[in-house]
């Protein structure tokens, strides 16, 4: 049996998680495998605080997309891969890996996956999740704040520095590389229906050969 992969991207905030662990939910957790592309960001431990504060986090270069490109192509061809895990908080990758075997499914996730080819090119599936400015901003903020433990300044300041610049450089653009773009993220309920009926027959047809 062959795997289906399926790309998920989208600006920061969009809701591109959210139509990530619906795909997961409805299509079934055992028969996923899901590889986020922010277990990619290169360790900074020997980076100073006020070079954090002005590291650019949204440019391809900042995340190991080799290495990411490696795993999926070890997943693909049946094999178990060791994912990294990253600490957002400390911006630093963790000692540890995390083993996972490939699933019938394998969503790749996150906001730079249709801008970078060599990824682009083992999907089956691409999907854009399209969502105003000001809604992704605000989840960007409340997220970082929430989640990584940092203040409203420093989000507003780094939103504009390089989040908003990178999303028009090279998020927005590679747009065009979508099958499906699907406005809202995780709210459009028609538009996850249709993408859940295209995963399920694409899968249908891997499974019994009829597409390569």
């Amino acid at each position: 049996m062959k795997n289906l992969v399926i790309g998920v991207a989208g600006g920061t905030g969009s809701g591109k998680t959210t139509v990530a662990d619906e795909i997961v939910r409805r299509v079934g957790r055992e028969h996923m495998t899901v590889l986020n592309h922010d277990r990619y960001y290169h360790d900074l431990s020997d980076h100073s605080p006020e070079a954090l504060l002005h590291h650019n986090f949204d440019h391809p270069l900042a995340l190991d997309t080799g290495l990411m490109v490696t795993h999926l192509a070890m997943l693909r061809a049946g094999e178990p891969a060791p994912l990294p895990v990253y600490d957002f908080t400390r911006h630093v990758r963790l000692d540890r890996v995390e083993w996972v075997t490939p699933g019938p499914v394998i969503l790749v996730e996150g906001i730079l996956v249709l801008a970078e080819p060599d990824l682009r090119e083992q999907m089956d599936i691409k999907i854009f999740v399209d969502t105003a400015a000001d809604i992704r901003f605000i989840r960007r903020m409340q997220r970082d704040i929430r989640e990584r433990g940092r203040t409203v300044d420093n989000v507003i300041q780094q939103y504009l520095d390089t989040v908003r610049p990178m999303h028009e450089e090279f998020v927005e653009p590679s747009k065009k590389w979508a099958d499906v773009i699907i406005p809202e993220g995780g709210f459009n309920t028609v538009a996850l229906d249709l993408v859940i009926s295209h995963i399920e027959q694409k899968l249908s047809q891997k499974q019994s050969g009829g597409i390569s």
